[in-house]
């Protein structure tokens, strides 16, 4: 008789899951965007998310004091179980609108985020990547593309460190 295994489903929901908590983070911001620059901001700061909907999305506030003034953010995370994408939406206390969402989801760990959106009065392509991902740390990076996702100008990078 053959025996069978039972494998189990990659479900694509729980990918935030790892997100959920209390963290500390160590912020680099590039001083200057999509010029060249090789100097950067470094700050502190915390980021505490949660489930809502059952899971199904999730939510964190951001705060930090940056060399540039205090920072107040909120990321809205979507999940949509037709595609099997998450949809990221950025705020700050400063703007009160959520921003285009970045669209994307994980492979082999890493999650790729990805949308086309306007800075300096130019079109460019963003992208968000989670990756290195543990149960007490993990890293976020933004990185812009002025030439079509050719090349990429990693511009954010956030290092996260659980307290709880």
């Amino acid at each position: 008789m053959e025996t069978q295994r039972k494998v189990e489903q990659h479900n694509p929901q729980t990918d935030f899951d790892f997100l959920i908590g209390k963290w500390k983070i160590h912020n680099r911001r590039l001083k200057e965007r999509l010029k060249g620059s090789s100097s950067w901001d470094e700050f502190e700061g915390t980021v505490v998310a949660r489930h809502i909907w059952g899971g199904a999305a999730n939510i964190d506030e951001f705060e930090a004091d940056a060399p540039f003034g205090h920072i107040q953010g909120l990321t809205l995370r979507l999940y949509n179980p037709n595609s099997n994408q998450w949809s990221l939406y950025w705020s700050t206390s400063k703007t009160g609108t959520l921003e285009k969402p970045m669209i994307g989801e994980f492979k082999n760990g890493v999650g790729e985020f990805y949308d086309e959106e306007m800075f300096e009065g130019r079109s460019i392509y963003a992208r968000f990547v989670w990756s290195e991902i543990t149960e007490n740390s993990c890293r976020w990076e933004q990185a812009f593309s002025a030439d079509g996702g050719k090349t990429w100008e990693t511009n954010w990078i956030v290092q996260f460190e659980r307290i709880e």
